[in-house]
């Protein structure tokens, strides 16, 4: 089976979820995925469960891990997943959460939406097909849709699920964007890569999903990353107004 799919999962203090992540991934029969998990420093030791799974002939080959010096953000980790798949010559690569939010059998749609449908980035969307979003407080869900509500709004961009963290690219995407540009770390950092995916032509197709809130581990969202996609998105949308060469595709 051709070897052409990365999965790149952030983690910080996953050790109740990372192992069973990974099971699901590499067990998915329709298509092989290998994993990358980039660990910020978890202080609980989830990178050393991934080493030692590493270690085992289940996943020898399959699995690798970025160990990093601390809590970088979550836009800086996908940064660096994305350079280390480019150099291996991945032909798609694939942001995933590694609390079984985003359901792995969905990974295939995602993979084939690039693959075989036309489209340049798919994105596993809660807000396609109504509000597909299971166990979150309704004032999250709420915050949640109309940001991409807010999103759609400034940017002009027809994606319903804004902020998504579920996202298949074509190698041709990562490597057409300068990644070095990029500046955002938390919700604004999603968003800014299709905003960016969106100005350069490319085409980003939305394929639905059941979003399921964690049920263990904690959650890393704070006030803090929604007031950076609130502000961030007029910072987007003046760049693009005045030419900001970030929006040039790389030759």
């Amino acid at each position: 089976m051709e070897v052409d799919s990365l999965v790149i999962i952030p983690t910080y203090n996953e050790r109740e979820n990372v192992q069973e992540i990974v099971r699901a991934v590499v067990g998915i029969d329709e298509h092989r995925f290998d994993v990358l998990i980039i660990d910020d420093n978890s202080p609980d030791g989830t990178a050393d469960i991934v080493d030692r799974m590493m270690g085992t002939d289940e996943f020898a080959g399959r699995l690798h891990l970025m160990r990093r010096a601390g809590k970088l953000g979550l836009g800086t980790a996908y940064i660096a997943g994305f350079k280390w798949a480019l150099e291996r010559h991945y032909g798609f690569i694939i942001e995933m959460d590694a609390d079984f939010s985003h359901p792995p059998r969905k990974l295939v749609d995602l993979q084939r939406a690039c693959d075989l449908e036309g489209a340049d980035v798919a994105v596993g969307s809660r807000y396609l097909t109504g509000v597909n979003v299971v166990n979150w407080p309704m004032g999250r869900v709420l915050m949640s849709y109309y940001a991409s509500a807010y999103v759609r709004l400034i940017t002009g961009m027809k994606v319903r699920d804004t902020t998504a963290g579920f996202v298949c690219y074509r190698r041709e995407v990562l490597e057409a964007i300068n990644l070095d540009t990029i500046e955002f770390k938390g919700y604004a950092f999603q968003i800014e890569m299709k905003f960016t995916a969106h100005r350069m032509g490319f085409n980003i197709k939305e394929v639905p999903i059941v979003f399921v809130n964690r049920v263990l581990g904690t959650s890393k969202m704070s006030g803090g990353i929604f007031g950076e996609a609130f502000f961030g998105v007029i910072k987007l949308r003046l760049e693009a107004l005045f030419g900001n060469k970030k929006f040039r595709r790389r030759v």
